[in-house]
């Protein structure tokens, strides 16, 4: 939730564990199932991925325990994957996502609109995030390098198999 001088601006996203690149994001103005539902749409548009082979990992929350985003996942073939209530190990990889952008993005700002916040986190996701911003555990490079430099090395390793991993989205 990032508050905004018109109220709260709800982000969802989903973040691809294999490189922790944010590949799909949404927002609005109501924290529900249609918001979470955009934000797979999007995910699964911008990915290939293999029915069955394709894991959404999210917490307990009303939206991503709704009729309509675990139909949209069976549909898909889509495992789903929630963890413990209460157990924040289980969604560390999304709960790492909010803390980089609240600290990162949204901390020590006033943002007037939900314009105004939703244009910074697309300057901060889609301009900084995603290309640019390096990770240790990514070999010091940002998620598109990693990702780039993976399928570069799938290609020259064997160039008949160029989609062998198995994606893994949290939100």
């Amino acid at each position: 939730m990032i508050p905004t001088g018109e109220g709260p601006l709800w982000l969802s996203a989903i973040r691809d564990a294999f490189s922790r690149r944010v590949v799909a994001w949404e927002t609005s103005a109501r924290a529900d199932a249609d918001l979470v539902l955009t934000t797979l749409e999007y995910a699964l548009a911008s990915r290939e991925a293999e029915p069955g082979k394709l894991v959404h990992h999210a917490d307990h929350g009303c939206q991503y325990t709704s009729i309509k985003l675990t139909t949209r996942l069976v549909r898909a073939g889509v495992q789903a994957s929630m963890g413990s209530v209460g157990d924040s190990f289980d969604n560390a990889l999304a709960e790492n996502l909010w803390m980089l952008i609240k600290t990162e993005c949204v901390r020590g700002r006033v943002f007037a609109t939900r314009a105004e916040a939703n244009l910074a986190l697309f300057e901060y996701i889609d301009g900084f995030y995603n290309s640019r911003r390096i990770q240790e555990r990514l070999g010091f490079l940002s998620p598109i390098e990693f990702e780039e430099k993976h399928y570069a090395e799938q290609a020259t390793a064997d160039p008949t198999n160029l989609n062998t991993r198995q994606p893994s989205l949290t939100s």
